[in-house]
């Protein structure tokens, strides 16, 4: 199965059923009187988040969706049956967008959470609902009216507490196959992960977070070098940033200079995204003569001016990443704890992320139409997006 974060549809809701045109007829019953039955209503569209999904690769191919329409009323007073209610599984953590408004309609972040994107259709009236003192015998019905037709735009972002953030080969994957039990794809020889992996770091009994590893960056990612900046939107719903370095590169780059690098890439996609909690990571610690170690560590820190939290860490042989770890879990855990207790605090974050939010979605397509601009300029007949080369997104629990 393929990974897709984002897709178009088109939700149709359900016709309301047309009333009916009836009068009664029966044998001795010479003045039986109007009893045509009401139509029912139509089925509407719901979104619901599913557990069970971490693509919106179905999505991508088919793309149109609508519920049962309502039934005509019928003789007899008998209503119309009502069309069925349509309900489409997404991945907890769509965001869903009306196309034609640019109306964010909802924000799916909880299993089970339903939203209704298309409402059905009313029922039109039967000729009894007509009937009065003065119209014995009424000729007149009403339609039932057309069911709501919307334009989506489904976008999936992972939910995950902590992101990572780092150029190609800086250990990122390394890092989450030592900490949780995911299995990203890792190698003795130079390669960038090509979709984001996501690992359940347990610290303790009852005590764990999820973290995101996504496709690295490059120098000049906003102009689409490399894979872009479009996996930077999981991030938005991350809580604190761990910027991964690799302290002694293969090719001799400079660490600090990597590190610049990020910030200006990630300054451009999102300036509120830039501005999260991060954290320094210096990776690779063991690539380093363990006498010069702490002299070469600290000179990355100095010309940085790194004035935050920086560990020093080996994601191969696992050397300090258990004292990381315990360290993001008491900052999580100080921060829900705060927002709990002060709902000023929630506000903001809550406030943070619609702006990162709407950063991303105005850089992502800004992004696509620079794209879209080139590939008309070139002939080039190849899809802007390039999800259908992606995986899925593996989701992974370490044992107790």
């Amino acid at each position: 199965m393929k990974f897709v974060d984002e897709a178009t549809i088109i939700v149709e809701a359900g016709n309301g059923g047309h009333g009916c045109l009836s009068f009664r007829r029966e044998k001795y019953v010479p003045k039986g009187g109007p009893d045509g039955g009401d139509g029912g209503d139509g089925g509407s569209v719901y979104l619901e988040a599913d557990i069970a999904l971490n693509t919106l690769v179905d999505y991508r191919f088919q793309r149109k969706h609508k519920a049962q329409g309502g039934e005509q009323g019928a003789g007899r007073n008998c209503a119309g049956s009502k069309g069925e209610d349509l309900v489409l599984p997404v991945p907890v953590g769509t965001t869903v967008v009306d196309m034609d408004t640019h109306e964010v309609l909802g924000d799916l972040a909880q299993p089970g959470q339903r939203l209704k994107v298309a409402q059905g259709g009313f029922h039109g009236l039967g000729n009894t609902r007509f009937k009065s003192s003065v119209n014995r015998a009424p000729r007149q019905t009403s339609k039932g009216s057309p069911g709501e037709t919307r334009n989506l735009r489904l976008e999936l972002k992972v939910l995950a507490d902590v992101g990572l953030l780092g150029m190609p080969n800086a250990g990122k994957s390394t890092f989450i196959r030592s900490v949780s039990a995911a299995t990203p794809k890792v190698a003795d020889y130079p390669f960038t992960t090509l979709v984001p992996n996501l690992g359940v770091v347990s610290v303790q009994a009852h005590q764990s977070f999820v973290i995101a590893d996504i496709p690295g960056l490059i120098e000049g990612a906003a102009e689409g070098a490399g894979l872009g900046i479009r996996f930077l939107k999981h991030l938005v719903r991350t809580r604190l940033l761990l910027h991964l370095v690799d302290v002694a590169p293969y090719d001799g780059a400079s660490p600090a200079a990597s590190v610049r690098a990020i910030e200006h890439e990630l300054e451009k996609f999102s300036e509120t995204l830039a501005g999260r909690d991060r954290w320094l990571v210096l990776n690779k610690v063991d690539m380093v003569a363990e006498e010069d170690r702490e002299a070469h560590c600290q000179a990355i820190v100095d010309e940085l001016g790194w004035t935050g939290p920086a560990f020093r860490i080996s994601a191969l042989s696992g050397e300090g990443t258990r004292e990381l770890s315990q360290a993001v879990m008491r900052w999580i855990e100080a921060r829900a704890e705060e927002e709990a207790e002060n709902p000023e605090v929630a506000e903001q974050e809550a406030t943070r992320r619609r702006r990162m939010d709407e950063e991303a979605r105005a850089r992502i397509e800004e992004d696509r139409q620079a794209r879209r601009a080139a590939r008309e300029n070139d002939d080039d007949d190849d899809d802007d997006d390039f999800d259908d080369s992606d995986y899925d997104v593996e989701v992974v629990y370490a044992p107790e």
